[in-house]
C-alpha cells in the first residue's frame, strides 16, 4: 500500500516560498523528505540501526551532502563521468550539518545513524547549503528515530546595510558578512562564515534575525510531523549502568583528580599523570573482574574527571595549565625562516605550533572548483595538515580528512578578507603544516598564514589573528569564559568558538554551542573576551613583521601586467602562438593573455627581473600605434639597392628609402648597413592605401647650407 504524501509550506520574506514534503520518495527509509525552493530540491533520508553494534560506546554518525550533476543539467567533468567522492565543498556542508544534529541525539544512544542529503535539482539563484540542515531535521523529524528536539539552519547576510535570510548566489556577492547559522526553538547550536571586518554587535544581531527564522522552519517540520502521525519514537538499548562501581571509581578518583587537575603541569606531564591514576583505579577493582567491568568503569572515570576540572574552573577560576581564565598562552613567531619557499613562518602558542609557507604562482596555477551548482576559478588556496606526531601519536598517514578540510577552509575565509582584488596577477597558495598541536591549530595557522603572507610580498593591508575560546556553565548560574583554551578544555566545554579578525573587526566565525538558555549577553562578554585575545596576539604579530615586503623577494617569480586594446591581442600572441611562445622563449618568461571585458590584460611572469622588463618592453612595441613623427631606435632587417627595411617596433617594420638616409645623394646602398645595425629613424609617413611606413634618417640630421650657385656671388 502507498503512503499518502505529505507537504507543508512557509515563506522567509521577499518571496522565498519553501516547501517540505514526505511520504513521496525513498518510502523505506526511516525518514525522508524533500525540501524546495524555487527549481532547488533536495532530498534527505535518514536510517537507524535497531541495535547498537556490541560494545558500541560512542554515537556512531554520519552525514553526507552530495550535489548530482544532473540536478543541474550537467555530465561530470571526470574520466568516469561520474560523480566520485566528495568534494571540500560538499564535505564542509556535511560538517555543518553533522555539527548542528550531533547534539540533538540522547547521551545513551549508540545505533548507527545515516543522514544523507542530496541535491536532485539546481536553481542557479536559491544556494541549497542553506536548505540541508532543514532537510536533514525534517527527515528526523518525521522519523521514529530518537531525538530530543528539532532544529533548522539559515544564512543571514548583511547586506546594504540590511540583514537578509538565505540569499540568492547574486545577492549574496555584495554581502559584507555571511553566516550559517543553526537553533532549536530555544538555543543557538552552531554558527559558522566570515566577514568584512565587522564589529561583535553586528555577528549578535545576525544570530538574533537567523533565530526567528529558524522558529519558523522548525513550526513547519513539526507541522508535518503531525500530519504524517508521528506520535512518539521508537525505544532503544541503553548501555548498563552500576551505581556500586560509579561510586568506587569516585572514592578512589576524586581527591587524585583534584591533586593533578591543579598542578599546573605541561599537557604530557597531565596527560601522562592521568593515565596512569586510570590504570591504577581498573587494578583497585582486583584480578576477577571482567572486560566490560573494566570498561564500564573508565567511561565513569572519564566522566569523573570531566566534571571535577569543570568545577575547578568555575569555582577556583584556575584552568589545567594554571592560566587566569583570560590569559594568551606564551607567543613566539618569526618569518622568512626558509631559504627557497617565497614566504614562510613559524608560530607557536604554547604547546601548539604551525610551519606555514607561501607560494607565488601564474594565473595558470588557480584551482578550478567544479560543482554541479558552479564552476569557477580561484586565486587563492589554503591547504592545511595535521600529521599524527603533532599530538605525540601514531597513526596511518592518509589523504585530509574532513577534520583538516573544515580547519583549512575557516582559516581561508578569514586571510581572504584581506587578499588583494582580483586584479592582483598571482595565484597564491599558503600551506600550514601543524607541527604540534594543543588546541586551536586552526587559529595558529590563521596567524602564520598572515604572517608568511606578508613574508611574500603580498600587499595585505592588515594582520588576521585569531583565538579560541571556551565557555562553561553549571546549573547554580557560574559561568567561566575561557582564552586560548587546550585541547582538554574544547572536549569539556559547552561552548567552543573561534573568532578571527584584525584589529578593526571580525573576518571569521565558527562556534558549536552545546548549552542550553545561553544568554545574549554572555555571548556579548564571550565575544569581548576574544576580541581582547585577539589584539594581544595581533599586537605580537605586528612587533614580529609590521607589513608586507616592498617586493617579492628575489627567486620569487616577477609579474609586470599590461592593460591592451582587445584588437592587439591577436598581433601579441601570433599566429599559432608563434609570437608569445617566441617571447618567452627569447626573455624566460611566462606570459598569459585574457579578455577583461572590451581589453586584453596581459601579464608577464618570471624570476628574472631583466627578464620580465624585457618581455614587457617587446609587448609594450607590438601594441604600440605608430605616430607620425615620432623618433624611433630601429633595427636593420634586410638591405635592398633602393634602401633598408626597419624593425622601428616590435613586429612593425617600415622602408628607409635610399633618398631619405642622407642629405646627400647615394648612388648606392653598398658598405652603409648591414643586418642586425641599430639606426636612429623618424616616421615621416604612411601610405595612406598600403598602410606602408615610410621612414627617415636624414630628417635627424642638420639640413646642410645652400651653396650659391656660380655668378649668384657677383649678383648678390
Amino acid at each position: 500500500m502507498l503512503s499518502q504524501p505529505y507537504s507543508v509550506s512557509f515563506d522567509l520574506g521577499k518571496d522565498r516560498s519553501v516547501t517540505i514534503g514526505t511520504g513521496k520518495l525513498a518510502r523505506q527509509a526511516d525518514g525522508a523528505v524533500t525540501v524546495q525552493q524555487g527549481n532547488t530540491v533536495l532530498l534527505a533520508t535518514v536510517v537507524a540501526n535497531k541495535e547498537p553494534r556490541e560494545g558500541q560506546d560512542f554515537f556512531p554518525l554520519s552525514v553526507d551532502y552530495q550535489e548530482k550533476f544532473a540536478a543541474a543539467g550537467r555530465i561530470p567533468g571526470t574520466f568516469f563521468k561520474r560523480e566520485g567522492r566528495l568534494s571540500d565543498y560538499e564535505v564542509l556542508i556535511s560538517r555543518l550539518v553533522d555539527r548542528a544534529l550531533r547534539p540533538l541525539f540522547p547521551e545513551d544512544y549508540f545505533c548507527d545513524v545515516q543522514v544523507l542529503i542530496t541535491l536532485i535539482s539546481s536553481d542557479a539563484e536559491v544556494m541549497p547549503d542553506s536548505l540541508a540542515c532543514l532537510a536533514a531535521s525534517a527527515a528526523l523529524a518525521v522519523s521514529d528515530i530518537p531525538i530530543k528536539e528539532i532544529i533548522s539552519e539559515v544564512r543571514v547576510a548583511k547586506i546594504n546595510g540590511e540583514y537578509i535570510v538565505n540569499p540568492g548566489r547574486t545577492e549574496l556577492a555584495n554581502a559584507e558578512m555571511e553566516f550559517i547559522i543553526a537553533a532549536t526553538e530555544k538555543n543557538l547550536m552552531m554558527v559558522e562564515g566570515e566577514s568584512k571586518e565587522v564589529q561583535e554587535e553586528d555577528l549578535v544581531k545576525a544570530l538574533e534575525v537567523a533565530h526567528e527564522a529558524i522558529r519558523i522552519q522548525i513550526a513547519a517540520q513539526a507541522q508535518l510531523r503531525d500530519q504524517k502521525g508521528i506520535a512518539g519514537k521508537r525505544d532503544y538499548t541503553k548501555p548498563l549502568q552500576d551505581a556500586a562501581l560509579e561510586q568506587k571509581v569516585a572514592d578512589f578518583c576524586t581527591a587524585k583528580i583534584n591533586e593533578i587537575s591543579h598542578a599546573g603541569t605541561s599537557k604530557h606531564v597531565r596527560s601522562e599523570a592521568f593515565a596512569e591514576l586510570k590504570k591504577a583505579m581498573v587494578q583497585s577493582l582486583g584480578e576477577d573482574v571482567d572486560d566490560a567491568t573494566k570498561k564500564l568503569a573508565k567511561k565513569y572515570y572519564s566522566d569523573l574527571e570531566w566534571s571535577l576540572v569543570r568545577n575547578m574552573i568555575l569555582d577556583d577560576r584556575i584552568r589545567l595549565d594554571g592560566r587566569q581564565l583570560d590569559q594568551v598562552r606564551p607567543l613566539a613567531m618569526e618569518t622568512d625562516i626558509l631559504p627557497i619557499p617565497h614566504g614562510s613562518s613559524l608560530f607557536t602558542r604554547g604547546e601548539t605550533q604551525s610551519l606555514s609557507t607561501v607560494t607565488l604562482g601564474t594565473p595558470d596555477d588557480e584551482l578550478m572548483i567544479d560543482a554541479a551548482t558552479d564552476t569557477h576559478y580561484t586565486n587563492f588556496i589554503l591547504h592545511y595538515n595535521f600529521p599524527p606526531f603533532s599530538t605525540g601519536e601514531v597513526k596511518p598517514m592518509r589523504g585530509p580528512g574532513r577534520r583538516e578540510v573544515g580547519h583549512g577552509n575557516l582559516a581561508m575565509r578569514s586571510l581572504k578578507q584581506m587578499m588583494p582584488g582580483n586584479d592582483y596577477p598571482y595565484t597564491v597558495r599558503i600551506v600550514s603544516d601543524v607541527l604540534e598541536s594543543n588546541g586551536s591549530s586552526s587559529m595558529a595557522t590563521v596567524c602564520a598564514g598572515s604572517l608568511a603572507l606578508m613574508d611574500a610580498g603580498v600587499p595585505v593591508p592588515k594582520h588576521v589573528s585569531g583565538v579560541a575560546m571556551g565557555l562553561i556553565t553549571r546549573e547554580d548560574g557560574k559561568y567561566a569564559i575561557l582564552t586560548d583554551i587546550l585541547g582538554d578544555e574544547d572536549h569539556l566545554g559547552d561552548m567552543d568558538f573561534k573568532v578571527t579578525g584584525t584589529r578593526d573587526g571580525i573576518c571569521g566565525v565558527q562556534m558549536d554551542i552545546k548549552v542550553d538558555g545561553l544568554s545574549m549577553d554572555v555571548m556579548r562578554e564571550a565575544l569581548a573576551q576574544a576580541r581582547k585575545g585577539r589584539l594581544h596576539i595581533l599586537d605580537a604579530m605586528y612587533e614580529c613583521v609590521s607589513e608586507a615586503r616592498p617586493e617579492v623577494k628575489p627567486h620569487a617569480p616577477r609579474m609586470e601586467k599590461l592593460i591592451i586594446e582587445k584588437e592587439f591581442i591577436g598581433a601579441v600572441i601570433g599566429k599559432g602562438g608563434e609570437v608569445i611562445q617566441g617571447l618567452q622563449k627569447e626573455t624566460g618568461t611566462t606570459i598569459t593573455i585574457e579578455e577583461v571585458g572590451e581589453k586584453g590584460e596581459v601579464s608577464i611572469f618570471s624570476s628574472n627581473k631583466e627578464g620580465v622588463q624585457k618581455a614587457l618592453e617587446i609587448i609594450k612595441g607590438i601594441v604600440a600605434v605608430p605616430e607620425v613623427g615620432t623618433i624611433y631606435e630601429g633595427k636593420i632587417k634586410g638591405v635592398k639597392e633602393f634602401g633598408a627595411f626597419v624593425e622601428f617596433l616590435p613586429k612593425k617594420e617600415g622602408l628607409l628609402h635610399i633618398s631619405e638616409i642622407s642629405w646627400n645623394r647615394l648612388e648606392s646602398m653598398d658598405g652603409l648597413y648591414k643586418d642586425g645595425d641599430i639606426v636612429k629613424v623618424k616616421l615621416i609617413g604612411v601610405d595612406p592605401k598600403t598602410g606602408k611606413f615610410k621612414l627617415s634618417h636624414k630628417a635627424l640630421l642638420p639640413r646642410p647650407e645652400r651653396k650659391p650657385a656660380p655668378g649668384e656671388e657677383n649678383k648678390a
